[in-house]
């Protein structure tokens, strides 16, 4: 028996910072060489756009370097990303909600879980 329709998922309405560390690697298998920069940056936005429930992903220029740090073929494997949902401050804008994602800078990925930032410290340490 088919479903009768999946029923959408309400867009979050609060305003929340979390850090995630982004597998790349698995995400890039198979990709070829001169589309896995560009690539990446659409993953980065899937998977922000899955997790934070905003379709509007903003990019930072930060983790744009860092994505294409190593050029178009040789993409880090990981990359820890700061995700924040912020409120629109567009007024013809068609969603309320937008995420913007930064790059986090980490010494080793070993150990790190996706954690909760609470805004005030997120501020203080760019």
């Amino acid at each position: 028996m088919p479903k009768e329709g999946k029923t959408k998922r309400a867009p979050k309405v609060d305003v929340v910072t979390r850090d995630f560390t982004i597998n790349l690697h698995k995400r890039l298998h198979g990709v070829g060489f001169k589309r896995r920069a560009p690539r990446a940056v659409k993953e980065v936005k899937k998977f922000a756009k899955q997790v934070m429930g905003t379709s509007d992903v903003r990019i930072d220029t930060t983790l744009n370097k860092f994505l294409w740090s190593k050029g178009v073929r040789n993409v880090p494997y990981r990359v820890r990303v700061r995700f924040a949902r912020k409120v629109n401050e567009d007024e013809e804008a068609d969603e309320k909600l937008y995420t913007l994602a930064t790059h986090v800078e980490v010494a080793t990925f070993k150990g790190l879980e996706t954690a909760t930032v609470d805004e005030s410290t997120a501020e203080a340490e760019e």
